[in-house]
């Protein structure tokens, strides 16, 4: 008889390439991994690998076996899902990873509301760069990722993705800087500034220094940092100017320690996206959470919309 826990091994080997990547996502040793997939070939009496220097690639057997495992996974998932009261559960957790910004100011008030309806239930969190929290979306080893930005050369196909709202983009200053107290700036006045910025290679960098070369400014970088809150110090500090995103300097601005602005007749807007595996059903905790954040993202609508439409 088939087992489910040596299917899981054998669809964890086929996701990650090789015995030795699934071994660490599972996590196992790389001999358990070769002997939970030996027993399946000998009950079933036939090879479902060809291993090679490049990884494990399957046979035409094994192949068709991971189309059963596939349907049997999700149905698995989806039957835990459907019967799960989530609010009696006496514990349990959802993985989320987010980028820096929503990960900071966005995502704790977020869990307040979700932990205030279900106090037994944790949300472990992860930060990353959009790169990051797409792969880890995709390799399962979370359950939901929420993302900052445009999502250009990143690999969508295995991955839902829902835009939850626009996220403006604003100059940011000290109140002693001669931007402050005004409402837009024109672009060229940034010339020769001195500019605190995301790390080179981030999504918000790249946005940035691509806005800048289309508006012909030239910033004099003398800070990069890794997250918006080191940003956002460094420039209360007064050590130079920089551009964040609306909620990271609301209560700054609201109070007066910050000053923000607009440049004149530049919009700057990014999104903020849901990301999800469309391979397997939402795990009910994770359910549970994006129910709750349906109430202020009305486009969460969209995965049982397209849940009902499926069934």
């Amino acid at each position: 008889m088939l087992s489910l826990y040596k299917l899981e091994i054998f669809a964890a080997v086929i996701q990650e390439g090789s015995f030795s990547a699934a071994a660490k996502r599972l996590p196992m040793t790389q001999p358990a991994v070769s002997q939970h997939i030996q027993d399946l070939e000998t009950a079933l009496g036939t090879q479902l690998f060809n291993r090679n220097r490049r990884g494990a690639v399957l046979t035409p057997a094994g192949e068709v076996l991971y189309e059963y495992t596939q349907r049997i996974l999700a149905l698995v998932n989806e039957a835990e899902a459907s019967v799960t009261a989530v609010g009696s559960l006496a514990r349990g957790q959802v993985s989320v990873m987010a980028t820096p910004g929503i990960n900071v100011y966005l995502l704790p008030s977020w869990i307040s509301a979700f932990r205030s309806r279900y106090p037994n239930l944790a949300v472990m969190l992860h930060t990353g760069v959009t790169q990051e929290v797409a792969a880890a979306v995709s390799n399962k080893s979370i359950d939901l990722g929420f993302v900052e930005g445009e999502m250009d050369g990143i690999n969508l196909s295995a991955l839902g993705r829902i835009i939850l709202r626009d996220v403006e983009m604003l100059l940011v200053v000290c109140p002693s800087h001669p931007f402050a107290g005004r409402a837009s700036v024109a672009p060229q006045a940034l010339n020769g500034e001195l500019f605190i910025t995301r790390q080179p290679h981030s999504r918000t960098r790249i946005f940035i220094d691509r806005l800048m070369q289309h508006l012909g400014v030239s910033l004099r970088v003398v800070g990069e940092f890794d997250n918006p809150e080191a940003i956002k110090q460094s420039i209360l500090a007064g050590i130079g100017v920089g551009i964040l995103p609306e909620y990271a300097v609301r209560r700054e601005v609201a109070a007066g320690t910050l000053a923000a602005l607009r440049l004149d007749g530049v919009p700057m807007q990014r999104q903020i996206s849901l990301l999800y595996d469309t391979s397997r059903p939402l795990t009910p905790i994770a359910n549970a959470l994006l129910q709750e954040l349906r109430r202020d993202f009305p486009a969460l609508n969209a995965l049982w919309t397209r849940n009902e439409s499926e069934s």
